[in-house]
């Protein structure tokens, strides 16, 4: 059976790259779990290589790329569900892609980039060698629910594992907390930078509750949003020490990419890889698709930042502006893969991240709501009704040193992706 699945899979995934329907990363996976619901733990189980979860509200393509660029560049080999294809269906077409057609991966390393409710229905199929939880905010709280109902079904999950090594955000109590009272070999990663603290908790922060006793948390600084240093006043739980809080090297711009980095680096050193080999791999990294991704369009250069919740808007923001990003475009959609709830652009920090001298337009299926929104910062905004005249008449207005900052939650972001480039995603 696993022979025709892998013969079907790979001609779909052929057909749909060919006539650039995408690139064929969930069908082939879809049509795989039809025909045998344990086509993931066969192929993995007959396929001996190490397998790595990648998990968190932001960050997780970002991460996932990082640490491929590392262990590629240092003659590993690796294969990983690309394109955000993050349920178990994408997982399973990754290894239909990178399989042959006897199912033979010949690869030393798998990472798996896997969504928030995904985590326990993969972990049904497979255990992990390593786990790497970046962050829990809210996000598509008509589909996940409130971010503790998350954590606690990560908690559960991680409570059955029996050999994995846990990577684990210390600056995040959510997430530090999966670690705690676990037999399991466990990493910690954090900032110390005191030039990127703030005494001052942003608007609309989540995790200001202890995750073991609910009362609030002390934090003596922040990153952003909840992630800082804190402990609780009644229980004594407390940031444990990160065992990585600096590198030598950050291939993006933003705090936030600096916790990615932190992460992708801590992993690849219990793989055994020295500093140097990382930092010399770092400096050849390309961004991954929407994520600070760069790309020439009609002789000018367009910056695509993924920003599909308030705590991804808001570090998006505060990166454009330490580029001294003036011109900016804001793509806001209600499909499937965004959440229909929008009502999130409220929880955006707008009136502390927006300038006067700022060129601001809105488009997708929910500009209204978001030209509202940005009326009451003062700002002045266009809104474009039809997205590629729009980001045509953009461009027009600007000179060839300056750039158009695009920040865009996920379906916009594959959209306006398809105009610049002229391929899809998925």
């Amino acid at each position: 059976m696993n022979n025709l699945i892998f013969f079907l899979g790979k001609a779909l995934s052929f057909v749909s790259t060919r006539l650039n329907l995408g690139n064929g990363s969930t069908w082939p996976g879809h049509i795989a779990l039809k025909l045998n619901k344990k086509f993931v733990q066969e192929v993995l189980k007959k396929n001996k290589l190490k397998t790595v979860f990648v998990v968190g509200t932001n960050g997780k393509t970002t991460t996932s790329k990082l640490i491929e660029t590392i262990l590629e560049k240092n003659n590993i080999k690796i294969m990983i569900n690309s394109s955000g294809a993050n349920l178990l269906s994408g997982v399973a077409s990754s290894l239909i892609i990178n399989s042959d057609f006897l199912g033979n991966l010949k690869k030393e390393v798998a990472i798996f980039e896997v969504d928030e409710n995904a985590l326990s229905v993969l972990s049904e199929k497979i255990e992990p060698d390593y786990l790497i939880a970046l962050n829990l905010f809210r996000d598509q709280l008509d589909r996940y629910g409130e971010i503790d109902s998350i954590a606690k079904k990560w908690k559960k999950t991680i409570g059955k594992y029996k050999n994995t090594t846990l990577i684990l955000n210390a600056d995040d109590p959510q997430i530090a907390f999966l670690g705690l009272k676990l037999k399991l070999k466990t990493y910690y990663f954090g900032l110390s930078e005191k030039s990127l603290q703030t005494k001052l908790i942003q608007h609309g922060a989540d995790s200001i509750l202890c995750p073991n006793c609910m009362t609030k948390l002390n934090f003596e600084s922040y990153y952003f949003s909840h992630l800082g240093i804190w402990d609780c006043p009644n229980c004594q739980l407390k940031r444990p020490k990160p065992d990585m809080t600096s590198f030598s090297y950050y291939p993006l711009s933003g705090t936030y990419a600096i916790y990615n980095t932190l992460a992708s680096v801590v992993f690849s050193k219990a793989l055994g890889l020295e500093n140097a080999q990382i930092e010399k791999a770092l400096k050849e990294f390309k961004p991954a698709f929407g994520r600070q991704e760069e790309i020439i369009y009609k002789n000018r250069k367009v910056k695509i930042f993924l920003s599909k919740n308030p705590i991804s808007f808001n570090e998006s923001l505060d990166t454009v502006n330490k580029l001294n990003g003036k011109n900016l475009l804001f793509a806001l959609n209600d499909q499937i893969p965004d959440g229909l709830d929008v009502s999130w652009i409220w929880d955006i920090d707008f009136e502390r991240l927006l300038e006067k001298d700022m060129n601001i337009s809105v488009c997708g299926d929910r500009k209204e709501d978001l030209s509202l929104r940005l009326k009451y910062t003062d700002c002045f905004n266009h809104v474009f009704t039809d997205l590629e005249l729009g980001i045509t008449k953009i461009l027009g207005n600007l000179d060839d040193s300056e750039t158009l900052y695009i920040l865009a939650n996920y379906s916009a972001m594959l959209e306006i992706r398809k105009i610049l480039t002229g391929k899809k995603i998925l």
